[in-house]
């Protein structure tokens, strides 16, 4: 504990409350928000700076990706965003489509993503829609190229 530390305890007004705050972790927050124009760039970007603990701000309209680095809490910073800007605001829902195991299932796939990406789907439902059945999967492997038996006359 340091001098400064040991200063700031000495003269605390807490009153009772506990002494030492939770700090918030250093972290990145990724908000999907629609941005059309330079004013609603700007205006994204001036709702958050003001923040405490923000130590960064990047905006990319291109893929109305906002990104917010900083000691911050996620669920506050959409919600100032959201307050702020008067536009819809949520956590960034995608991933890299090389990191989903089925891309293109139904429940990952998003017309709206920008490219490259799709749906994070850690959903068990999503998942079972992706994979084929022990059926389909055995009749399947019977006809193809890689079966020497496939077509064989008996």
């Amino acid at each position: 504990m340091g001098a400064l530390d040991h200063f700031s305890d000495l003269f605390d007004c807490s009153h009772g409350r506990s002494r030492h705050k939770k700090r918030k972790q250093f972290q990145t927050v990724e908000i999907k928000i629609k941005l059309d124009c330079d004013g609603c760039e700007r205006k994204a970007r001036r709702s958050v700076e003001g923040m405490k603990g923000v130590t960064q701000v990047d905006v990319d309209r291109k893929s109305n990706k906002l990104t917010v680095i900083g000691y911050v809490d996620p669920s506050k910073v959409v919600s100032r965003v959201a307050h702020r800007t008067g536009k819809r605001a949520e956590l960034w829902p995608y991933v890299p489509y090389d990191v989903v195991e089925h891309p293109y299932a139904p429940g990952v796939y998003d017309k709206k993503a920008p490219a490259g990406y799709v749906r994070n789907a850690m959903d068990p439902q999503t998942v079972q829609l992706a994979r084929a059945s022990s059926t389909e999967v055995r009749y399947t492997t019977a006809f193809s190229d890689d079966n020497p038996q496939a077509c064989s006359i008996m």
